[in-house]
């Protein structure tokens, strides 16, 4: 069976990388739309040169860019608040901003209560 071929609002990832950054705004979703519109920051500005280039790990710590066609196939290390997070950008992550894929929060593990929590962690023996 065939690996089905992808398509992003029915064009293909070489059409889509040859568009311009406008052809692009018009088949994303309003609010990409309204951030292509409004124009990108300084930073990331300056990120999308170094895309431009074709460099692969490029270090980022903005968050909010949005994943244009000419960013697949590049691995981009996104800053999670403490450190760089390796993520390699697919053609179904267009669209989507790159904070997404670099959670900054964890999931918070308890073990067991210490001496001293509850009243009954007296009677417990201490080693």
């Amino acid at each position: 069976m065939a690996k089905k071929e992808f398509t992003y609002r029915g064009k293909t990832t070489d059409e889509l990388k040859k568009l311009s950054i406008n052809e692009f705004m018009e088949l994303v979703p309003s609010r990409e739309r309204r951030k292509i519109k409004r124009g990108f920051t300084e930073t990331e500005k300056k990120f999308l040169k170094t895309v431009s280039k074709g460099k692969n790990n490029i270090k980022t710590h903005a968050r909010d860019m949005m994943i244009i066609p000419q960013m697949i196939g590049l691995t981009i290390l996104i800053y999670q608040g403490k450190e760089y997070v390796a993520v390699l950008i697919q053609e179904d992550m267009l669209g989507h901003r790159l904070g997404e894929f670099a959670q900054t929060r964890r999931k918070v593990s308890h073990s067991a209560p210490g001496v001293g929590a509850t009243k009954s962690s007296g009677a417990v023996s201490v080693k």
